[in-house]
């Protein structure tokens, strides 16, 4: 029969020390591998910093152009083929007027403000054509009195923060220019998730799924969601008008479209529509002086065309992802410019719709037993509706 060892006995002692020591040695063993895995991902962000504007970019347009590249390789594209489609189509849209643009891009911006200076400086009047178009005619007389007075507040103000305004253009100007080697990085990136997407894909649910369950797993469905929904109602939306502008410009023989169109889209991201008038409304200006009447007119009334489409374009093109409300959107446009720059202009109202839907998704996951009134929906993104049956199943499971 044996007894047990008493605490004090030096024996006893001993293996209270030798287990102290062991568990303390695990301790030190687990913080020194956390340290050393901490070490790593912050070697990892230092290496991927200079391209993460890049990358994001890249993974938006990869997620965005999904359903285009699903549909070449399902009619018989092979996947190299679809992804160089693709390329070659975002080089096109994106790359190409992104080279051209930059050379020069703060000079053309700020000889254009100084000339619009110098216009209004000489009090001009206000062209017949101009004041005759219907149920406009008064503001823009008012609006054309302020501009040309040299006493109004109007002019005042524009007095005073002119200098602000140029250096502001240049700060745009270096900004779209500096974008330039991020936009090569985002077509490499979006590139290769056109060549590997499923594979990559099938990596990251694994992961996330490991991390978070098959609810994490799902908000990756949402954040696909969003990311369409504001590519396409947002980014796209701007794109076609753009796009509209610049074709009526070049159509009318307006110097300078390129650019032009480019403004005409940064104004349409920033959700201010109003000021394409300054767009169309310059260039009708500058052909009416020019004594080609027939295609001030054509600008002008194209012009208002393009600055009203948005309310038919971006519905239904929000209708194919999840939605996002316009505030929102302003400070994604402007907070994402600060951030990252030109391509930050995509970026921002991307990156808050995500945070947003998945947001409403988890909301509604976690009150799967709340009625539809006593839960509104903030934002019908596709997949939080189906995120909350699931999680009712998994609650449901124990008592079955």
């Amino acid at each position: 029969m044996t007894t047990p060892k008493d605490p004090a006995h030096p024996d006893a002692s001993k293996e209270v020390l030798a287990a102290k020591l062991a568990s303390t040695a695990s301790l030190i063993e687990r913080m020194t591998a956390l340290a050393v895995f901490v070490a790593l991902l912050l070697g990892v962000f230092l290496v991927v910093k200079p391209f993460i504007t890049g990358i994001l970019f890249g993974g938006i347009l990869a997620i965005a152009t999904w359903p285009l590249r699903d549909f070449l390789v399902r009619h018989g594209l092979s996947t190299v083929l679809a992804a160089s489609l693709l390329l070659l189509a975002a080089i096109a849209t994106i790359g190409l007027p992104a080279v051209f643009l930059a050379p020069g891009l703060a000079e053309r911006l700020v000889k254009g403000l100084q000339q619009a200076q110098t216009y209004f400086a000489g009090m001009p009047e206000l062209p017949g054509w101009l004041a005759n178009i219907p149920f406009i005619d008064e503001p823009i007389r008012r609006v054309w009195t302020d501009l040309a007075d040299p006493s109004s507040i109007v002019q005042e103000v524009f007095k005073s923060y002119s200098a602000e305004l140029q250096r502001a253009l240049v700060e745009i100007a270096k900004a779209f220019a500096d974008g330039i080697f991020q936009v090569l990085v985002s077509l490499a990136v979006a590139t290769l998730l056109w060549l590997q997407g499923e594979t990559i894909g099938h990596a990251i649910r694994d992961v996330t799924v490991r991390l978070g369950g098959d609810t994490a797993g799902a908000a990756l469905d949402t954040a696909a969601d969003s990311v369409r929904g504001v590519a396409y109602g947002i980014v796209g939306t701007a794109a076609i008008q753009a796009g509209l502008m610049t074709f009526g410009l070049l159509l009318a023989g307006v110097p300078g479209a390129a650019v032009l169109g480019f403004v005409s889209m940064l104004i349409a991201l920033s959700q201010f529509g109003i000021l394409l008038s300054i767009i169309w409304g310059g260039a009708g200006w500058w052909l009416f002086t020019l004594g080609q009447t027939g295609w001030a007119i054509f600008i002008v009334a194209w012009g208002i065309m393009v600055s009203t489409v948005d309310n038919v374009i971006r519905p239904w093109l929000v209708s194919f992802g999840a939605p996002l409300p316009l505030t929102l959107i302003i400070f994604g446009v402007l907070g994402g410019f600060l951030a990252f720059g030109f391509l930050g202009l995509f970026i921002g109202p991307t990156l808050l719709g995500v945070f947003v839907n998945l947001l409403d998704a988890w909301r509604r996951a976690a009150a799967p037993s709340a009625s539809p009134e006593a839960v509104p929906p903030s934002g019908p993104s596709a997949l939080a509706q189906g995120i909350a049956p699931a999680v009712q199943k998994d609650a449901l499971a124990p008592g079955e």
